[in-house]
């Protein structure tokens, strides 16, 4: 069903995240060169800096929430269908962000595979 992408960016430059004008084309980048389809976007300015980003995708979400003074991008990718692309705007903001530790966990959402493989749970109809 598709593939969520948690990370932690740890030693990112703080100037590269601490306001809005600086965040938002990095991550406009990341998405459209990863294949994405914003639907919709939201940022909010935190003062005297530090940024929360929520990108609503067709294939999913991507949202990014910033602490400038560590130095601390926290990162969710969560896309449908194919990894390709969530894979590729997880490396597009390596290359731009630059941190200098990155802590990964992938999730697989496969909850529709595995419940035909298993009797241990049955949904109601809808």
């Amino acid at each position: 069903m598709g593939v969520h992408i948690i990370a932690d960016f740890l030693g990112v430059d703080p100037g590269k995240i601490a306001k809005v004008e600086d965040l938002r084309p990095i991550l406009d980048r990341a998405v459209s060169k990863s294949g994405l389809h914003v639907i919709s976007s939201i940022f909010h300015q935190f003062e005297p800096f530090g940024v929360s980003a929520a990108y609503v995708l067709s294939e999913s979400h991507l949202s990014v929430h910033t602490w400038p003074e560590y130095g601390y991008v926290a990162l969710d990718i969560f896309t449908c269908g194919s990894d390709e692309c969530a894979f590729k705007a997880f490396d597009l903001l390596i290359e731009e962000l630059k941190p200098k530790i990155v802590e990964k966990k992938v999730l697989r959402r496969d909850y529709y595979e595995k419940s035909q493989n298993s009797n241990t749970y049955q949904p109601a109809e809808i």
